[in-house]
Parts: structure tokens; C-alpha cells; sequence
């Protein structure tokens, strides 16, 4: 799906394509080429040219500095961002981990990944998608599945912009490797807490570890790492086996 932006080419997306609109939009946003959903007049997606037309109200400020730099990422199904990926960083600022909704029990832990594990999902039957998911604790509030990670998230990005779905108490997961590009997209939905079924990249903890994230990964049925902030968790003592 090719993006054209007030009609100039943006980036070709490829895509399952279950949500367009909200791909675009949540790409769009994590892009940090449009600042409020205000800026937007509408999202238009015909699948007979396989291409996405937004028009925004007031144009996209500095558009050519901002696209640019190129950065191949290491994602599948997008491969490309645009701009510094470290820029603006400490202007993210996080719930604090001593507040009780920006916390995650190992109960719900459990929880949330058994709601995965019971999920009909592609991933789960084909094994050749990534699936992404928002969680309040371990209620599954939405689920994504796109042929690369970046797509999925991006597609959450833009159901919470759209719907303005706070992240501060929200939980991702995600099929995919936590890698940078993926905690900065976290971090900028202000989400605290990522769950991997996979790793985790050297950078993507370091990234994590400067912006106050917890990070999980290697996470199925009971088991579980706490990469970093682990002061947002309440573990809990297993049980005493007989």
C-alpha cells in the first residue's frame, strides 16, 4: 500500500491490510510527522491501486527536511523511518513506577499471556505474521496481526490516537524482538511496560533502560524475563511444589 501525503509519495507499506486507515494513521504519528489527529481532513484507501491519499488541513510542516533521512530499521514489512531515531527522546516522559496503574502483577502477567495463547491468530496457526496487542493489565483491549511488527504497532498507535486511549496503564505485547524502533513506538504511545514473546537487542534495553521501561521477553505460558524495570513489577513466590 503506497502512502501519498496531500498527494506527494510518503513510503509503500506492505501489509495483511485489516486496518488501513489506523496503519497509516498510527504511522503517521510515529513517524512524528503530524502532531494531533486534528491535523488530519481524512484517510482514503482504495485497494484497486493499492494506494492510502491523506490530506491533512494545514499541509506538514518542514515535509522534505523531515523525510529526508532514511533509516533501515531492522523490521520486516517496513524496513524504513524516517528522521533521527533518537530524536526527542527525553522529551518522553512516563508514568513513574511507583504509581499503582503503571505496574504490572506477575498474576497478570499470567493473565495476559494466557489471553494470548487463547487468541485465534494467524501467528499462532502459520507462524509467518507478528502479532501485536494492547493490554489494561491482563484485559485485551486490542489485537493486531501484519506480516512485520512495525506495521502491527503502528496499527495500535493509530486506534489509541484515534479513539485518544491514554497508554500511561496500558501493557503491550508483541510476537516480535524488542528492539529500539519497537520501545521508542512504546514509549511514545507514553505505554510503560512491553511483553516479548521473543528477545530483546542490546539497544532496545538501552533505550529502555534511559526512558524508565519495563521490558519482559522469552514470555509463554508461566515463564518469563524481566530484562529491565523491574521496579514497576510485583513478583510473586512460586508456590512450593510437593
Amino acid at each position: 500500500m503506497t502512502v501519498f501525503v496531500d498527494k506527494r509519495e510518503l513510503v509503500t507499506l506492505m501489509t495483511l491490510g485489516s486496518a488501513p486507515e489506523l496503519l497509516v494513521l498510527g504511522y503517521l504519528r510515529n513517524q512524528r510527522l503530524v502532531e494531533s489527529v486534528a491535523d488530519l481532513d481524512s484517510i482514503t484507501v482504495d485497494w484497486d491501486v493499492n494506494a492510502a491519499a491523506v490530506k491533512t488541513r494545514y499541509g506538514i510542516e518542514r515535509f522534505d527536511e523531515k523525510t529526508a533521512k532514511r533509516v533501515v530499521t531492522t523490521g520486516c514489512g517496513q524496513g524504513t523511518v524516517f528522521g533521527d531515531l533518537m530524536g526527542d527522546i527525553d522529551s518522553i516522559r512516563l508514568a513513574p513506577a511507583d504509581e499503582p496503574s503503571a505496574r504490572l502483577s506477575q498474576a497478570a502477567l499470567y493473565g495476559l499471556l494466557d489471553a494470548v495463547r487463547r487468541q485465534e491468530s494467524t501467528y499462532k496457526s502459520a507462524g509467518s505474521v507478528h502479532g501485536c496487542a494492547l493490554f489494561r493489565q491482563s484485559d485485551l483491549l486490542t489485537f493486531v496481526e501484519d506480516v512485520g511488527r512495525h506495521n502491527a504497532i503502528d496499527t495500535i498507535a493509530g486506534w489509541m490516537w484515534l479513539h485518544g486511549v491514554d497508554g500511561s496503564d496500558k501493557i503491550f505485547y508483541t510476537t516480535g524482538r524488542l528492539t529500539s524502533e519497537m520501545v521508542i513506538k512504546s514509549a511514545q504511545m507514553e505505554v510503560p511496560i512491553i511483553v516479548s514473546r521473543s528477545g530483546i537487542t542490546q539497544m532496545g534495553y538501552e533505550v529502555a533502560v534511559r526512558l524508565g521501561l519495563a521490558l519482559f521477553g522469552r514470555a509463554t505460558n508461566r515463564h518469563f524475563i524481566c530484562y529491565c524495570g523491574f521496579d514497576r513489577f510485583d513478583a510473586e513466590p512460586e508456590p512450593q511444589r510437593s
